[in-house]
Formats: C-alpha cells, sequence, structure tokens
C-alpha cells in the first residue's frame, strides 16, 4: 500500500495567546483528521505566533522600551521543546493517529528559533528542525538554527523533511535534504505572494518530491487591540493571505492553492509516483555531476559554551608516561 491521504491547514496564531492558539489547532488537526488525513502540516510560527506588521520599535541602533516589553511578551508566547505544548500535540497525534508537523517558535533559554515539530502517534515528539536563516527583520527576533537539526524522519507515511519559508530558497540546504531521501517536503511558510507557488512547484520537481505547503491566514482581529500593525486598524484586514497548496513530483497541482480564508487541504499521494518521476532526474544520483560539484554539510551542533569537568582537566594535566 502506497497512497497516503496528506493535509495542509491554512489558519492564523490568535498572537501572544498560545493556549487559544492551540486550541485553534486542534480544531483543524481534528478535521484533517476526520477527512482520513494521516500527515498533517500546518503553518510556519503557528504555536507562538508570527507577528506580521510589528516593528518591535526597532531602528537602526536603537531599540525603544515598548518593544522590549513587545518581545518579552511575544518570547511568553513561545514554547519549551518538549515542553507542556508538545506533550499535548504529541498525544493529539497518538489519539488520531496521524502524523504532525508543526511550525513552532521555540524557547531555548533566553533565545527564540523559528522551528518545525515532527510528531508520530506511536512516539510523539521525534525531531525538530530550526530555521537556519531568519529572514530580514525576522533576524530581530530568531537565532540562527545550525546543522545539527536537518532531519530527514523516516515514518509509516513516508521520509519526511522540511524547509522553513525561505529556506527553500537555499539551494544547497535543498539538496542536502534531497540527498537524506525526502519523499514528502514539508514547507511551513508565511509567503503568500504568488511567486511562492512558482517555488513549490519548482521544488517538486527539482527535488521529485511531493511538497506540502502550509501557510497562516492572519487578519487584523488575531493581534491584540494594543498592538499596531503597519498594515492598519480594520479587524478585517489581512495581514497574510494564505496560499496553502499540494504539489506532486512532475509538478502537478493536487490541492489549492487556498487563499482569503482558513480551512484545510487534503490529497491522496501514491509514493510510488516518486520512482516514476526520479527514472529521468535524480539530482543527487544519475543527474549529479560529483566529478565537477560536491556538498560539504556541516551537521555539528554549535553551543556557544562547551565546558570541561575538573576531573577532565586533572586527567588532561596528567604527564603521559610512556
Amino acid at each position: 500500500m502506497t497512497s497516503v491521504r496528506v493535509a495542509v491547514v491554512q489558519a492564523g496564531s490568535v498572537l501572544f495567546d498560545t493556549a487559544a492558539t492551540l486550541e485553534k489547532g486542534e480544531h483543524y488537526i481534528r478535521e484533517a483528521a476526520s477527512q482520513g488525513a494521516e500527515l498533517i502540516v500546518l503553518p510556519e510560527a503557528f504555536v507562538g505566533g508570527y507577528p506580521k506588521g510589528l516593528d518591535f520599535g526597532i531602528t537602526v541602533g536603537s531599540r525603544a522600551p515598548e518593544g522590549r516589553e513587545l518581545f518579552r511578551r511575544y518570547f511568553e508566547a513561545a514554547v519549551a521543546v518538549p515542553g507542556p505544548e508538545t506533550d499535548r500535540l504529541a498525544g493529539l497525534a497518538a489519539e488520531l493517529g496521524t502524523h504532525l508537523v508543526v511550525g513552532a517558535i521555540e524557547r531555548d533559554g533566553s533565545t527564540l528559533y523559528c522551528t518545525v515539530l515532527f510528531f508520530t502517534p506511536a512516539e510523539g515528539l521525534v525531531a525538530t528542525h530550526r530555521k537556519l536563516m531568519p529572514t530580514a527583520a525576522e533576524r530581530y527576533l530568531w537565532g540562527q538554527g545550525d546543522g545539527s537539526t536537518m532531519p530527514a524522519v523516516a515514518t509509516a507515511v513516508g521520509v519526511l523533511g522540511a524547509a522553513i519559508c525561505w529556506e527553500n530558497y537555499m539551494p544547497l540546504f535543498r539538496q542536502a535534504m534531497y540527498a537524506k531521501g525526502v519523499q514528502i517536503w514539508c514547507a511551513p511558510t508565511v509567503d503568500d505572494r504568488e511567486q511562492w507557488q512558482a517555488s513549490m512547484a519548482h521544488i517538486a520537481l527539482e527535488g521529485r518530491c511531493f511538497v506540502l505547503s502550509a501557510n497562516q491566514f492572519l487578519t487584523r482581529a488575531d493581534l491584540p487591540g494594543d498592538v499596531h500593525p503597519v498594515q492598519g486598524e480594520d479587524p478585517q484586514t489581512v495581514l497574510i493571505n494564505g496560499g496553502s497548496t499540494i504539489v506532486s513530483p512532475l509538478g502537478v497541482v493536487l490541492a489549492g492553492p487556498l487563499r482569503g480564508t482558513e480551512g484545510v487541504l487534503v490529497a491522496e499521494v501514491d509514493l510510488d509516483e516518486l520512482t516514476r518521476a526520479r527514472f529521468d532526474l535524480d539530482t543527487v544520483g544519475h543527474y549529479a555531476r560529483p566529478d565537477v560539484f560536491t556538498l560539504s554539510v556541516d551537521e555539528t551542533p554549535r553551543a556557544s559554551v562547551h565546558a570541561t569537568s575538573g576531573e577532565t582537566r586533572e586527567l588532561a594535566e596528567q604527564p603521559v608516561r610512556a
């Protein structure tokens, strides 16, 4: 049996209210599961929120006190991984018998990361991926992931990988993930431009993989009344206009793009299509030229502090005897 029913959820976070966001996420996850989805992908920064239109009081060389307070609120809405929120999502995956790929803002120490969380029904939280390169003003808010969280997750529904938003525009990142054998490429995003659709079709064709892109649909009403996005104060103002889609390995759009509303897209995918598609293109195999081009990937965890115990130091300082 190579057929898998997959879904993408298009929904916006309730900014600064993680509990309400999880309730909303559970609603849509249950809706997708009720349609038989065995794999469900949620958007970038869904848990924790994407603060579209907020400037956090930043100008070059200056940070305003009001912006620091706004960041504190954003920090408090982020989640520990693992933590109570990931436990809840793991329990939901187990209850519904479905795999989940969820965008979240992860809190680690005093730094935030834009992260993707992978859940299986049997094992719960099995892997994470931290965004390698936050885009533009996102760098005010999020740290950079390192090469240690670039998983290809082997599951009962296929090998899953994730590229978050503009990571999809990093050709070397894509090649590294293709080499890991990703079959279902998950692309949580907040990019609602028409050009995004071309990128998703390109990646499906280039990687000969299924692409599931889940985007937020976010309006001014999803933000608290005491913050002021640059787009305006009308509650109906659309801040992120969706564009979620599902694409086959030969670039055929199977569902979407969905715009102008929240909702769920569902499609049946046949994993045998991967082999048929790679008959004439395998960018890390018969269509590669390793004699001309090679890629080195450093997957070493990069901690800023490495402690050495006193015992280790004492052993290191002892003279070597022949």
